[in-house]
């Protein structure tokens, strides 16, 4: 056969083979797009990343950061993020809307606050009213929590003024007379305490004890034709979970810049926050039971069955 043929005829194998690679991978190419927020519950994501025990078993991510769990299910939703570190409210808004994905495994538990001016004369939930506060966004479980505690105490989110702000943003909102209040995950809400200029009303755990909050969720399509790289993924997230909740310490030094002021503080708050992996029976049922409160909050619309929230794996 002639040369010229045979190298043709190479060439649109070696197109073929890297197309059928593309397309078994999705349209990431060989990459898993990841998903976070700018927050430590999502420290089993860092702490796997520094730990390089992605690379170790062959998994080569791609890691966006996003401002709040609804931009985060937003870029879910379009396409654009495989697996996502998120809040468990806004997964389940999602599905609620239609969207393909699944939770598939907890991440943490708890581990957010509600922040106050320290010079404010706010020392109750009743004081909250007519003040301005501050949240990661609608969509997000801080302002699901919000809801939650004004309704405990005969109150609702209309009696607030009720701003959006970057986690980042708050501390320096609240310093600078912008905002009277926030609420806000780990480590912000501590932050602010320990940086003089907040000073804590209660943290999540007093407005609802064993909350689920952060979890993993994959999308359909990922689930469906990616299983060994979901069980990598999953069994990489335990194992960080574990090194987290046995080194504190140590693990505080492998988050990111950006999400540590002060890596002693950091310490501290991870070994008080618990961190989670998998997906057993007693968390379905933590997340089903905060699945009806949000629909008798009216966050969400209807209830949703387990089989609609949590993968089958």
């Amino acid at each position: 056969m002639d040369k010229k043929i045979l190298a043709i005829i190479a060439v649109i194998v070696v197109i073929l083979v890297a197309c059928g690679a593309y397309f078994a991978m999705g349209s990431s190419g060989d990459t898993v797009r990841i998903g976070h927020l700018q927050s430590d519950h999502d420290s089993a994501l860092f702490v796997a990343k520094a730990q390089d025990q992605y690379a170790k078993n062959g998994i080569n991510v791609q890691i966006t950061q996003f401002n709040n769990g609804g931009d985060l299910m937003t870029a879910v939703a379009a396409g654009d993020i495989d697996v996502g570190y998120v809040g468990i409210t806004p997964a389940m808004s999602s599905i609620s809307k239609g969207v393909p994905v699944k939770v598939v495994s907890g991440a943490q538990t708890e581990g957010s606050g509600l922040v106050v001016d320290k010079d404010s004369n706010i020392n109750s939930v009743a004081d909250l009213k007519g003040k301005t506060v501050a949240t990661p966004g609608a969509a997000t479980i801080q302002q699901m929590l919000l809801t939650d505690v004004l309704n405990q105490n005969g109150m609702d989110i209309k009696d607030l003024k009720v701003t959006n702000l970057k986690a980042a943003q708050m501390v320096d909102a609240i310093k600078s007379n912008q905002i009277d209040a926030f609420i806000i995950w780990e480590p912000y809400s501590t932050i602010a305490v320990q940086s003089g200029e907040g000073k804590l009303l209660m943290n999540s755990s007093e407005i609802e004890p064993g909350h689920p909050c952060c979890c993993i969720v994959a999308t359909d399509d990922f689930i469906a034709n990616h299983p060994d790289e979901l069980d990598t993924i999953l069994k990489i997230h335990e194992n960080a979970t574990n090194y987290i909740n046995e080194n504190p310490k140590e693990a505080a030094e492998l988050l990111p810049d950006d999400i540590v002021p002060d890596r002693e503080i950091q310490g501290q708050i991870l070994e008080n926050t618990n961190f989670i992996s998998g997906l057993d029976d007693e968390y379905k049922q933590n997340v089903m039971d905060f699945m009806n409160l949000e629909v008798k909050l009216g966050v969400l619309e209807k209830p949703l069955t387990e089989s609609q929230i949590f993968a089958d794996l």
